[in-house]
């Protein structure tokens, strides 16, 4: 794995961040977890920025970026909100984390 797809896993992680701040902002109206959704928004786009700027394929980077945060605010809703996954959203889970592998891996050589 290169440099510019490092960024755009970083940016799926950020994007997990803003995700779970978001949900305890309570709808954008404490201040403190606001401005911590607002500054990872930022920063996960702008790694993800740092990925296409450096080359990498729009769809794949982007799928790559949204999957990242999408496992992410899975795990931290069952580990930090005690939000319950059943025997199927695992397979479901899964099988986007070997997407996201699948089209690093893929989009590699290009």
């Amino acid at each position: 794995m290169n440099r510019a797809w490092g960024a755009v896993l970083l940016g799926g992680l950020s994007e997990t961040v803003w995700a779970a701040t978001m949900k305890m902002s309570d709808g954008f109206t404490d201040p403190l977890y606001t401005l911590v959704t607002i500054g990872f928004l930022v920063v996960s786009t702008l790694l993800l920025n740092v990925g296409l700027r450096s080359g990498l394929p729009v769809g794949p980077c982007y799928a790559v970026w949204v999957g990242t945060g999408s496992v992410g605010a899975v795990i931290v809703g069952m580990l930090v909100f005690g939000e319950v996954l059943n025997v199927l959203g695992f397979v479901f889970l899964a099988v986007i984390i070997c997407g996201i592998l699948g089209l690093n891996l893929v989009s590699e050589g290009e």
